[in-house]
C-alpha cells in the first residue's frame, strides 16, 4: 500500500478513542498526509460517558486522576487552571484528592482539552486537520482502489484512504419514543425532566443502573449529609410514592472502588503475539483459557497473597467462580453490598489492595488480546462463567455512589430482585411495561409500571447493527466467530438449539459471536477471512465479541497505540 504520509485517515467518531489515536500518532510521529474527524455531538474527546449525552453533573467516573493513561498535561494541572465552578467539592483550594473519583461532565472537559491540544501537535507536525463537528456518517462505500467515500447525513462526501471505525457507545432504541414511559437507556439524562410519583422498574443492577438511580433519585427528593459521611434521602412532597425496583440476573450489587497498586494495569501484562503464536504452535492452534487464567490471575495472587493462593490454587475456573459467588449469594444483596463497603474502605485506609480482585481486575484487562485466539468452547466458558464475576468486580463503583444506594435503602426507596434468564419486559397498553419474572423460589410475578428503564449497559452489536450499509453490502465486513476443539461438542450444542452455532463448508463448526470480526490490530476481516488493511474497528459496541472487557479509557489507550503501529508498518 501507499506510504502513510501520502495518505488520509478517516476517523468515524471524535470521542476517547480517536483522541488516544492522536496520542499514539503524534507520540510516534506517524504523520498521514491528512487527518479528517466526523463526530455527531459538539464536542471533541467526550465520547457518551463524559459529555452531556451520557451524564449530569450528579455522574461520576471509576476513575481517579491516578488512574488516567498518561497525556499531554495531567488532570490536576488541567483542574488548577480552569473554573470548576459547578463542582466546587472536587477542586479544595486549588488542589484535588489524586484518589477520589472524577464528576464525569469535569472529566469530559479535562478530555477535550487534551484532544485539542493532540491536534495542535498533529498539525505541527504537518499534518492536516480536518473537524467535522455534529456531523453524522450515514454510510461508507469503498472503491476499487481500496479507498473510501464517507457519506454524512447532509449528503457531503468525503474521501479517505484509511478510516478507522471509533463510534464509541450506541443505544438503540426499541420503544422509547412510541411508548410513554418506555426508555431504552437512561441515556442523555437530561431526557428526564419531572417528578416520578409512582415506582420505576430499572434493568439492570451495574453502573449504568446507578446512572438512573442518580438521575431519578435527585427529581423525587434530596439527599442530606449526616455523621460519619453517610447520607439521608428524603422524599418531595409530590414524590411521596416514588420508588427503584431494580431486577437483575445475578441478583448482585456492583463491587465497590479499593486501594489499587500503580502497577495493576501495565501494559506488559499482556501476552505478546509473539507469545501467543508461540503457544498456538503446540496447543492445537489455540490459546488455553485456564493457561492466560494460570498467568495473569493464579502467578499474580500467588506472589501477592500467598495464603489466598493456596485455598485456590488447586480450583478450576469454574471452581474459582463458585467459591466466591457462594458467599454473595447466600447474603442479602445490600447486607453484602455494605461489608463490602467497609472491606473497601479499610483497604482504602490502610492503603492495602484486595489482592484477589485488583488480580481479577488486571486479568480481564490482559485476556483481551489472546481472547481472539481462545476456542469456541473457552470462549463459552468465559462468558457463561468468569464474565458474571469479572462485571462484578470490575465496576469498581465510587463510594459516593455506594452512599446515595445506602441511603435510598435505609429510607425503604430502593429494591433488587434477582429474576430468571427467561424474564420478560412487554409494554403496557399505551403507557410503561408489565414485568414478568420468576423469583428465586420459582414464583411468577407480573407486575406493572408507569415507568421502565433499560439499564443493562452497552449490548454488544451485531452485524446487522452496523449502520454503514456500504462495508456490509460490499463484504468489507463480517461477524465474529470462533472455531470449535471439538465437533462433538459443537455438534450437541447445535442440536440443542444454539443458534449461534454455525457449520462451515468443510463439516467443521464454528462459535459466532457478537460484534464484527477483527485481527490483533484491530483490522476488519472481510467475508472471505481476509484482512482488510486499510480498514480498523475501535467502536467498543461493535468488538465485544473477541474482546470481552472492551471499554474505558486504559482499552482506548491500548487499542489506539496497537492501531498507530499497524498504521506505520502496513502503509
Amino acid at each position: 500500500m501507499p506510504d502513510i504520509k501520502s495518505q488520509t485517515v478517516a476517523l468515524i467518531g471524535g470521542g476517547p478513542a480517536a483522541l488516544f489515536f492522536f496520542k499514539h500518532i503524534t507520540a510516534k510521529k506517524i504523520n498521514p498526509r491528512k487527518i479528517i474527524v466526523f463526530e455527531k455531538n459538539s464536542y471533541l474527546g467526550m465520547g457518551m460517558p463524559y459529555g452531556a449525552a451520557g451524564a449530569g453533573r450528579e455522574h461520576v467516573a471509576n476513575v481517579s486522576a491516578n488512574e488516567i493513561p498518561q497525556l499531554v498535561t495531567d488532570i490536576e494541572e488541567f483542574i488548577t487552571k480552569n473554573d470548576l465552578a459547578d463542582f466546587p467539592d472536587y477542586k479544595n483550594e486549588g488542589k484535588i484528592n489524586r484518589d477520589q473519583v472524577i464528576p464525569r461532565l469535569v472529566l469530559g472537559k479535562y478530555l477535550e482539552n487534551q484532544f485539542k491540544m493532540l491536534v495542535k501537535s498533529a498539525k505541527n507536525l504537518g499534518i492536516d486537520v480536518e473537524i467535522h463537528l455534529n456531523t453524522t456518517v450515514d454510510d461508507i462505500k469503498s472503491h476499487d482502489d481500496d479507498s473510501f467515500s464517507i457519506i454524512t447525513t447532509d449528503d457531503e462526501k468525503f474521501t479517505a484512504d484509511v478510516v478507522v471505525l471509533s463510534t464509541g457507545h450506541q443505544w438503540i432504541k426499541s420503544r422509547e419514543g412510541g411508548q410513554k414511559g418506555w426508555y431504552d437507556s437512561p441515556y442523555p439524562p437530561s431526557k428526564f425532566t419531572e417528578t416520578t410519583n409512582f415506582p420505576v422498574a430499572v434493568k439492570g443492577a451495574s453502573l449504568t443502573a446507578v446512572d438512573i438511580i442518580k438521575t431519578l433519585s435527585r427529581l423525587n427528593g434530596h439527599f442530606s449529609e449526616m455523621k460519619n459521611h453517610q447520607l439521608k434521602y428524603t422524599l418531595n412532597d409530590d414524590a411521596q410514592d416514588f420508588r427503584i425496583d431494580l431486577y437483575s440476573l445475578s441478583g448482585l450489587l456492583p463491587a465497590l472502588r479499593f486501594h489499587s497498586e500503580d502497577e495493576a494495569f501495565s501494559t506488559e501484562w499482556k501476552m505478546s503475539l509473539k507469545e501467543i503464536y508461540e503457544y498456538k504452535k503446540t496447543h492445537a492452534g489455540f490459546v488455553d483459557l485456564d493457561y492466560v487464567f494460570d498467568i495473569n490471575f493464579k502467578k499474580i495472587v500467588a506472589k501477592k497473597d500467598p495464603d489466598f493462593y493456596e485455598e485456590i490454587k488447586d480450583l478450576t475456573i469454574e471452581g474459582f467462580v463458585e467459591k466466591m459467588m457462594k458467599l454473595r449469594k447466600e447474603l442479602d444483596s445490600f447486607e453484602l453490598f455494605k461489608a463490602e463497603y467497609t472491606e473497601a474502605e479499610k483497604s482504602i485506609r490502610r492503603h492495602q489492595s484486595i489482592t484477589w480482585k485488583e488480580a481479577l481486575t488486571s486479568f480481564s484487562y490482559a485476556m483481551n488480546y489472546p481472547a481472539k485466539h481462545f476456542s469456541a468452547e473457552d470462549m463459552l466458558r468465559l462468558t457463561k462463567t468468569l464474565m458474571p464475576l469479572i462485571s462484578i468486580i470490575i465496576a469498581a463503583l465510587p463510594q459516593s455512589s455506594y452512599r446515595e444506594i445506602i441511603a435510598l435503602y435505609d429510607a425503604g426507596i430502593i429494591s433488587l430482585s434477582n429474576v430468571d434468564a427467561e424474564s420478560e419486559v412487554e409494554p403496557h397498553n399505551d403507557e410503561g411495561a408489565v414485568y414478568s419474572f420468576k423469583n428465586n423460589e420459582g414464583i411468577s410475578h407480573e407486575i406493572f409500571y408507569r415507568m421502565y428503564v433499560d439499564a443493562t449497559g452497552q449490548r454488544a452489536m451485531n452485524f446487522n447493527d452496523l449502520p454503514f450499509d456500504g462495508l456490509k453490502k460490499e463484504g468489507l465486513v463480517s461477524s465474529g466467530y470462533l472455531n470449535f476443539k471439538d465437533s462433538q461438542k459443537a455438534l450437541e450444542l447445535l442440536e440443542s438449539g444454539n443458534e449461534m452455532i454455525k457449520k462451515g463448508q468443510n463439516d467443521n463448526f464454528y462459535l459466532q459471536v457478537k460484534g464484527l470480526s477483527i485481527n490483533d490490530n484491530f483490522q476488519a476481516l472481510d467475508v472471505y477471512g481476509k484482512i482488510r488493511k486499510n480498514l480498523y474497528i475501535m467502536s467498543v459496541a461493535y468488538i465485544g465479541g473477541l474482546n470481552p472487557d472492551y471499554s474505558g479509557l486504559d482499552f482506548c489507550d491500548t487499542a489506539a497505540e496497537i492501531i498507530a503501529e499497524s498504521l506505520a508498518h502496513t502503509h
